[in-house]
């Protein structure tokens, strides 16, 4: 009866708002509104980054863009470290750092699901190495597996390019291209985990058409990749929980049902004839 649900995600929208055009033909009140977050993400960025070079700051903060909601994973702690250094103008270090982090990310991986392919020819490879370096390896054995999305796989070839070519090895150009490459870098990486880490719902193990709600379908339950990196990140409820508290625990309230397999489509109207009005005041 019951669903896995994600819980535990990670994002950071300030980019976003200041990205954010503010249009003439627009209210006074709805001006003032955004014009008031704008001010408040300034503010923000001012206490945690200091007034000198502001304007710089700001900049580079706008340029590397909001973070895409992902679950927690191997990524988030790291990712917002190479952000910090590029927004301050630690070009360098954020492109070496971010190139690294996808190397590791790629190893935790690999090292997370092997024993879950022990089947494969692919394990006989990566069964006893604590560490991997051969990108083009292993990218090849997640895809093999069935891990790596499709879509995610051209980010981590830019990646790749740009840590053997600029990051990893001596090359001239990186002295007048730090920015470029750390932009890039940055870009590309947050793009791979929106789409390998994502839970907006996009990604092939979510139940469609839940209203902003996200649920995991029954046949990935047992998916390697799903069960090791997502579940973690979710809590398993019926279609009549509830969500009393986020902050600052999470606190759910749900029923006992019977004790029955229903399909996914089943869970989606059971849940959508649930009326739920705390849900919006518990966010």
């Amino acid at each position: 009866m019951k669903r896995y649900r994600t819980m535990n995600v990670d994002f950071d929208s300030s980019a976003n708002i200041l990205n954010m055009e503010i249009k003439s033909e627009w209210e006074p009140g709805v001006k003032a509104s955004h014009e008031a977050a704008k001010q408040s993400v300034r503010e923000s960025l001012q206490r945690n980054f200091g007034t000198n070079s502001y304007e710089a700051k700001e900049k580079n903060f706008k340029d590397i863009g909001s973070t895409f909601p992902s679950i927690i994973a191997f990524h988030n702690k790291f990712l917002n470290q190479s952000r910090i250094a590029f927004t301050v103008g630690g070009y360098y270090p954020a492109f070496t750092g971010i190139t690294t982090l996808t190397e590791r990310v790629l190893n935790h991986l690999i090292i997370a699901l092997r024993d879950d392919f022990k089947h494969t020819p692919e394990y006989k490879k990566v069964y006893n190495k604590s560490s991997f370096t051969d990108w083009d390896e292993i990218i090849k054995t997640l895809e093999s597996w069935n891990i790596l999305l499709p879509d995610a796989k051209p980010h981590l070839q830019i990646l790749k390019k740009l840590r053997h070519q600029y990051a990893a090895h001596f090359n001239p150009e990186t002295d007048v291209k730090d920015r470029e490459f750390a932009l890039e870098s940055i870009r590309a990486f947050q793009e791979f985990t929106r789409i390998q880490f994502g839970f907006l719902g996009m990604q092939p193990w979510f139940i469609p058409n839940t209203k902003g709600e996200f649920f995991i379908k029954k046949e990935y339950e047992k998916n390697p990749f799903v069960k090791r990196i997502y579940l973690p990140n979710c809590a398993l409820v019926g279609p009549n929980h509830r969500i009393e508290t986020i902050k600052p625990i999470l606190k759910i309230e749900d029923e006992t049902y019977l004790n029955v397999e229903i399909s996914d489509e089943e869970f989606v109207k059971k849940r959508e004839g649930f009326q739920n009005p705390q849900w919006v005041s518990a966010l």
